[in-house]
């Protein structure tokens, strides 16, 4: 696993984040300023020691699962020794390898069997859901290498294969409509049962962070969220006028 670390002395406010499945720096970093600290724990097959800075004492930890991230977190959080305030869950479930809950079995166990250059841009065309989207977000397109890639999914695919029963506590998920990297009726169908969390669908592709200047208007709007329908040109301005 491979940790990216922001830190600035005067925060008092932490957001960790676990990225899913061919990620790194690039794609969460356009969301960080000098108003918390940052930690991304990604590229989970990678042989380096977990390094953590000495803690803070911090006025509140906002952990983020995003995407095979939710199940990550869930397997890897307790080795890490942070105890979360609040926990988001986005796009994703801890059952990520699931023909009801999660990306039926057959389609993990595709891609993992067929990743070339060709499947990646095709990925990452999906996880910005267009390609105009895609082409405007182009500098948060993740820098990997086949190798490292291959080696990541096989090994979150051989750990999800043991995985007992989740039991972390989830107080927010977050998911996308139109969702074309985790089909959205089984992210949905998965939360639904989960009476304590708090479900929140909103009308975007798998990736949506670009709908938000930082981390912490992203955790505001969850927070604040009030139920309504929000159409896809207007997320925006509902964004802004819920903060």
């Amino acid at each position: 696993m491979r940790t990216y670390i922001r830190r600035r002395e005067k925060n008092d406010q932490l957001v960790v984040f676990y990225g899913g499945w061919g990620m790194d720096e690039n794609v969460f970093t356009p969301l960080c300023n000098d108003e918390f600290d940052f930690i991304l724990f990604y590229n989970y097959s990678a042989n380096e020691a977990l390094v953590l800075p000495e803690m803070k004492v911090y006025k509140k930890i906002t952990l983020i699962g995003y995407s095979l991230g939710v199940w990550a977190a869930e397997y890897l959080s307790s080795k890490t020794g942070i105890k979360p305030d609040v926990t988001i869950a986005v796009n994703g479930t801890p059952i990520p390898a699931d023909d009801n809950y999660g990306i039926p079995l057959k389609i993990f166990e595709g891609t993992l069997n067929n990743i070339t250059e060709a499947h990646m841009d095709k990925f990452y065309l999906r996880m910005f859901g267009d390609r105009k989207t895609f082409r405007m977000n182009a500098d948060r397109i993740p820098h990997r290498t086949i190798k490292s890639l291959h080696d990541e999914l096989r090994w979150l695919y051989n750990r999800i294969m043991e995985q007992t029963e989740p039991g972390f506590r989830w107080d927010y998920a977050v998911s996308s409509e139109n969702d074309r990297v985790f089909p959205a009726g089984n992210v949905k169908s998965y939360w639904q049962k989960e009476k304590l969390t708090r479900h929140i669908i909103l009308p975007l592709p798998h990736y949506l962070f670009n709908q938000w200047n930082s981390f912490t208007d992203f955790i505001s709007y969850v927070e604040q969220f009030r139920k309504k329908r929000v159409p896809k040109r207007k997320i925006q301005e509902a964004v802004l006028k819920d903060l």
